[in-house]
C-alpha cells in the first residue's frame, strides 16, 4: 500500500516548510532512513528521511514551494502501484498571481515582464530571500547549481563583485531599508527570518513558562585533570571539551531526576524515555538548539565526536531531522567568551536549561585551608509548572557532584 509522505514538523512551533531540492526523483528507490529532500524550516535547512521504503512514485511539492505542516508532498510505494487520491496540488506558495487586466502603458508592460522574468528564476528560498534584502536582480546571477539553480553563494560572489565594481548609487534610486529613518541617527536594521523566529520563541516561552533560577559554583579542578589525561590517551583522534563533561553530567542527572526531562502539557507531564541534550550554537544567521541522540550510554568520546558532527552540519547548512528535533534538556556555555554566569531562556517544549560560564582559577576554602581552584559557576532554568525550587536545587548539586567527582562520567 502506498505511503503519503507529509511535510514534517521539525521544530515545537514550525507552522510550514519549503522544499528546498528532492534527493530523489520520481522512480528511485528509497529506503526507510534515507534522505529524500531538503526542507527549509524558519531556522535551518534540513534533510528529510524516508518513513518508508519503495520507490517514489510521485512529489506533489515542486522545489522552492511552502506548504503547511501535515501536507502530502509526495508518495511512496511499489512499482507500478496505483496512487491514492490527492486532492488538488498545491499552488505554489514562492509565485505571484498573474494580473487579471493587462498593464496601462509600456512602464507598466516592461515592469509586468521584468516581475514574470524574476519569477521564473531558478533560485532557493535561501537566495531569494539574500537578493530580497541586498536588492539584487536574480536575472543577473549566474547559477552555479543543478540546472543553473542559484544558490546563496552564488548570490554572495555577486553582491561581493559588484560592490568592488559598482560606482555610487545615483541619488535618485530607492533608498535601502537599512538606511537612516526617522532622522539622521536612526537606523533600520531587518531582522532575519532566524532572528524573527528567535524573537518570537523567547517571548512564548517567557509568557509560558513560569522561570526561576538556581545557580551553584562548581569545582571544576578535577574534571580539567580528567580532560588533559583523556585527550592525552585518544592521541588526537577527538578531543573532549568541557562542554561534553558537562552534557554527560547532566545526561546522567536527568536519568536519577527525569522530572527535568520532560514537558509540561496542560494536566500532566510528559516524561522522556531518551535523555536528548540539546546545546546552543551561535551561528552568523543567530542561535540554534542543537539534539544530541540519547547521551545516557554515551562516552565522552561518542558525545565529543557527535557534538562536532552536528555543529559542523549547522555550519554547512544542512542538518538531519534528528539534529533539530526531539531535544528533551539543553545546556548553553558561553565560557569561551569569557562570561562568568548567566541565566539561559528555556527552549520550548523542554522544562530546564543549564547555563555554564567560564572556569576561573580563584580562592576556595578546603579543610579550613585557602587554596586555589578552577571554578564554574552553573545556572538552571527551571519552569516552575514541571519542579520546584527543592527539586531544582537537588538536580543542580547533583549534576555539581558529578563533574566535582569526574570519575563518575566515565562508569
Amino acid at each position: 500500500m502506498a505511503t503519503t509522505v507529509v511535510m514534517p514538523q521539525m521544530g515545537f512551533d514550525m507552522q510550514e516548510g519549503t522544499i528546498v531540492r528532492w534527493l530523489k526523483q520520481e522512480g528511485d528507490e528509497v529506503s526507510r532512513g534515507e534522505p529524500i529532500a531538503e526542507i527549509e524550516t524558519d531556522k535551518a535547512i534540513v534533510e528529510m528521511e524516508a518513513f518508508a521504503s519503495g520507490v517514489l512514485l510521485k512529489t506533489v511539492v515542486g522545489e522552492g514551494q511552502t506548504v503547511p505542516v501535515g501536507q502530502t508532498i509526495a508518495v511512496i510505494g511499489s512499482p507500478g502501484e496505483p496512487l491514492p487520491d490527492l486532492g488538488a496540488a498545491p499552488a505554489p506558495s514562492t509565485e505571484t498571481e498573474a494580473p487579471t487586466e493587462a498593464p496601462a502603458d509600456v512602464e507598466e508592460a516592461v515592469a509586468a515582464e521584468v516581475s514574470a522574468a524574476a519569477e521564473q528564476v531558478r533560485a532557493s528560498p535561501l537566495a531569494r530571500r539574500l537578493a530580497e534584502e541586498k536588492g539584487i536582480d536574480l536575472a543577473r546571477v549566474n547559477g552555479s547549481g543543478p540546472g543553473g539553480r542559484i544558490t546563496r553563494d552564488d548570490v554572495l560572489a555577486f553582491d561581493s563583485q559588484a560592490t568592488e565594481a559598482a560606482p555610487a548609487a545615483p541619488a535618485a534610486e530607492a533608498i535601502p531599508a537599512s538606511v537612516a529613518a526617522d532622522g539622521p541617527d536612526v537606523e533600520i536594521m531587518q531582522l532575519s527570518r532566524m532572528r524573527q523566529t528567535i524573537a518570537r520563541r523567547t517571548v512564548q516561552s517567557m509568557q509560558e513558562a513560569p522561570h526561576f533560577y538556581v545557580t551553584a559554583d562548581v569545582d571544576m579542578t578535577l574534571a580539567l585533570t580528567l580532560r588533559q589525561q583523556l585527550n592525552e590517551k585518544l592521541a588526537g583522534e577527538t578531543r573532549v571539551s568541557i562542554n561534553d563533561m558537562i552534557i554527560k553530567a547532566c545526561a546522567l542527572a536527568l536519568v536519577k531526576y527525569p522530572t527535568f526531562n520532560s514537558s509540561f502539557q496542560g494536566d500532566h507531564l510528559r516524561v522522556y524515555k531518551q535523555v536528548n541534550v540539546g546545546i546552543a550554537v551561535a551561528l552568523e544567521q543567530g542561535l540554534l538548539v542543537l539534539s544530541l541522540g540519547d547521551c545516557r550510554d554515551k562516552s565522552l568520546a561518542d558525545i565529543s565526536k557527535t557534538s562536532r558532527e552536528v555543529v559542523e552540519r549547522a555550519q554547512a547548512g544542512v542538518l538531519r531531522e534528528e539534529d533539530y528535533t526531539g531535544g528533551t534538556f539543553s545546556v548553553s556555555n558561553m565560557g569561551m567568551f569569557d562570561v562568568d554566569a548567566f541565566s539561559a531562556i528555556i527552549y520550548p517544549p523542554q522544562a530546564a536549561v543549564l547555563a555554564v560560564g567560564t572556569v576561573r582559577k580563584q580562592p576556595v576554602v578546603r579543610d579550613d585551608q585557602i587554596t586555589i581552584a578552577q571554578v564554574m559557576k552553573a545556572t538552571l532554568s527551571t519552569d516552575h509548572r514541571v519542579a520546584d525550587g527543592a527539586q531544582a536545587a537537588e538536580f543542580a548539586v547533583e549534576v555539581k557532584r558529578l563533574l566535582e567527582n569526574p570519575v563518575n562520567l566515565l562508569v
